[in-house]
């Protein structure tokens, strides 16, 4: 808990019995107040592992729902045990979970709503083992959708997520999609809502054991954020009407930083 705040840390997991362990055992729980891991129906023994380390909500659905489902239950959940600020960190260890306190905190304090850890502040990425096509389609989408949405973020693709309650309340998540795209129309929705987002570096390890989509589906996810940030601006120029953001109210404003 920090400043009165309880933080729960959600795992979207599928297929992650050999690194959770090694992720689970490196979260602060000096800090953190609660975990939840949803098993997505893995095909391995994720969920008895999760069990096995004492992890105190573990869920496990019994079809697989997508990477985006299980988002959704992961918040649906943590929002139902009361935590005000949840951190997504997945359980493949391609994020550390050793600079949660950085992403924690800003919102805990009342600084930022939102917080990313971004594998491209720094020379994370390509230090980490970040495929070159990989980090060249990064940039070009994350400037792409900061051309679109009226953002200055380093990097929009980040697995490593911190929200404040008020976020996750506000966002219409049922109407996002259950695949890889979730993430982005969720940034989409709330850069639409007025959420201030926060960025803190974050350096990652690509290996055989993390988790990570084919080109076939990189090719499919890319251009789902393309047609995210064109939907974004269509339907603030009032050309188009989008469900992911129909139920938002339009907020440019500014967080009062005079008291810090």
């Amino acid at each position: 808990m920090i400043n009165g705040k309880k933080i729960v840390v959600v795992m979207p997991a599928y297929n992650a019995s050999e690194t959770l362990e090694r992720t689970y055992k490196e979260i602060p729980f000096e800090i953190v107040d609660e975990v939840i891991l949803v098993d997505d129906h893995s095909k391995d023994d994720t969920y008895q592992v999760a069990q096995r380390l004492g992890i105190q909500h573990v869920i496990r659905h019994e079809q697989n729902k997508g990477y985006g489902g299980n988002q959704k239950t992961c918040y649906a959940k943590a929002l139902e045990i009361g935590a005000d600020v949840v951190v997504m960190l997945h359980p493949d260890y391609q994020y550390t979970p050793l600079i949660l306190e950085a992403m924690v905190y800003p919102i805990a304090r009342g600084v930022h709503d939102v917080m990313l850890g971004s594998r491209i502040l720094g020379k994370g990425a390509l230090v980490g083992g970040m495929p070159m096509y990989k980090y060249i389609a990064n940039r070009f989408l994350t400037f792409f959708q900061n051309l679109m949405m009226g953002q200055k973020l380093a990097e929009y693709h980040t697995g490593y997520r911190a929200f404040s309650r008020e976020v996750l309340e506000a966002l219409p998540l049922a109407d996002n999609s259950d695949d890889f795209v979730f993430d982005n129309e969720m940034l989409g929705q709330i850069a639409y809502a007025g959420f201030m987002i926060g960025e803190v570096t974050c350096p990652t390890k690509y290996f055989e054991e993390a988790s990570s989509i084919n080109f076939k589906r990189s090719m499919k996810y890319g251009f789902g954020v393309l047609r995210v940030s064109l939907t974004y601006r269509l339907h603030r120029w009032g050309i188009g009407k989008y469900n992911i953001y129909k139920k938002l109210k339009h907020n440019s404003y500014q967080k009062d930083l005079s008291k810090f």
